[in-house]
């Protein structure tokens, strides 16, 4: 789950990071309110969406004076804001921060996340923070310095003024990024994240070290433990199609091709997007149903891929372990029953009560075309579907 930047700033002061003052406005006449609260002669107005890169859309700008802020709050406020991270279609913006200026005297970067490679969690940092970390990353990663830290004992405060020296900080600085470094790995920690960003942490002229931006991801598996976090969910931000399928306890991700998948088991659903794609066809989503699918869930999961447009097909590939194949196909029936497909079904069915399952389909009176295999599905749902 993903949180706004003024959330992730509220977690992480809650850890004891330093950062601006700043509220968040719906409109422009509450950007004007804020402003004024805050005083001061210098502003930033910045939109608030789930995805980096904002800036260079046009969606974080400088005021230097109140007409300033009303004019970049109504230009952001409802703009469909474009990034390297939203795709081609962006997002609307639907809230902006208002934050007190920041002299800013160096920009830097530090992360924590979870290194799959060393089964550990990292922290990196460099002293080439702001807006090209990616291009920093992709072109000069010598630039980009980290720890690796050990889950006995945390991050050690020895690790952090490693990290803080090679970025370049010195004096009392260092002892400030220390403590920032400390924050953010307590509270990726403690609050189940799968990324903690900072970018840019920076320096300022009087050697303040503030938590300028910020970026939080949390693993949904451990939301349960976490009320307060959970509470910060924004079903704006996220595709409806899979709030819809998060209600009923389906992994559903949309993509954009269009052969609707129907799954059992993430590895199943990742092999059977890539089958797809190798005989020419695009799947429109991944769709896991789960071992412990029953025929209301599966009739939900076809509802939620019939309600793209772009699909032109299905295909339901099911491996009956727990899961049982006579269900499946009750659930296929029903939903098609239900919905009125119209679009081609193919169904590959293997594993427990198969031949329950498969007679179930051949009496529906269905337009259901069997598959014997994998590949024996994917090429004839790449060819309903117009692939080749």
């Amino acid at each position: 789950m993903n949180i706004h930047e003024y959330q992730a700033k509220e977690v992480l002061r809650s850890f004891g990071a330093v950062t601006l003052a700043g509220k968040v406005a719906n409109t422009p006449d509450d950007a004007v309110a804020i402003a004024k609260e805050l005083g001061g002669s210098v502003w930033v107005v910045k939109a608030q969406i789930h995805a980096g890169g904002r800036g260079k859309g046009g969606g974080v700008k400088v005021a230097k004076s109140i007409d300033e802020v009303r004019e970049h709050a109504n230009n952001i406020l409802g703009m469909n804001l474009v990034t390297h991270q939203t795709g081609p279609e962006g997002k609307e913006v639907q809230k902006v921060l208002i934050e007190e200026g920041c002299n800013i005297k160096k920009e830097y970067y530090v992360a924590a996340l979870v290194d799959r490679a060393v089964d550990r969690v990292v922290m990196m940092a460099s002293s080439e923070g702001g807006m090209d970390i990616e291009e920093v990353a992709e072109k000069t990663p010598e630039k980009i310095h980290k720890v690796v830290i050990d889950p006995a004992v945390g991050l050690a405060p020895f690790q952090a003024r490693q990290l803080a020296f090679k970025i370049g900080l010195q004096g009392k600085a260092v002892n400030k990024a220390v403590k920032s470094f400390l924050s953010l790995y307590n509270a990726f920690v403690e609050t189940d994240c799968s990324l903690a960003e900072i970018n840019p942490l920076v320096e300022t002229g009087d050697g303040e070290i503030v938590t300028l931006d910020a970026k939080m991801n949390f693993d949904s598996n451990a939301l349960y433990r976490h009320p307060n976090i959970l509470e910060y969910r924004d079903l704006t931000e996220e595709d409806p199609a899979e709030v819809e399928a998060s209600k009923y306890d389906l992994a559903f991700i949309k993509l954009d091709g269009n052969i609707g998948c129907l799954v059992n088991g993430a590895g199943l659903a990742m092999a059977t997007m890539d089958i797809i794609k190798l005989h020419g066809g695009n799947p429109a989503n991944f769709l896991d149903v789960g071992g412990g699918a029953n025929k209301e869930k599966v009739t939900e999961a076809f509802k939620i891929i019939l309600k793209d447009p772009n699909v032109k097909g299905i295909l339901v590939n099911i491996f009956g372990g727990i899961m049982k194949c006579d269900v499946i196909a009750e659930g296929v029936i029903a939903a098609s029953k239900e919905i009125g497909l119209n679009v081609p079904l193919v169904v590959r069915l293997e594993g427990t009560n198969v031949e329950q399952g498969k007679k179930l389909l051949a009496e529906s009176g269905l337009n259901i075309t069997p598959a014997d295999d994998l590949t024996d599905a994917a090429q004839k749902i790449v060819g309903a579907t117009g692939g080749k």
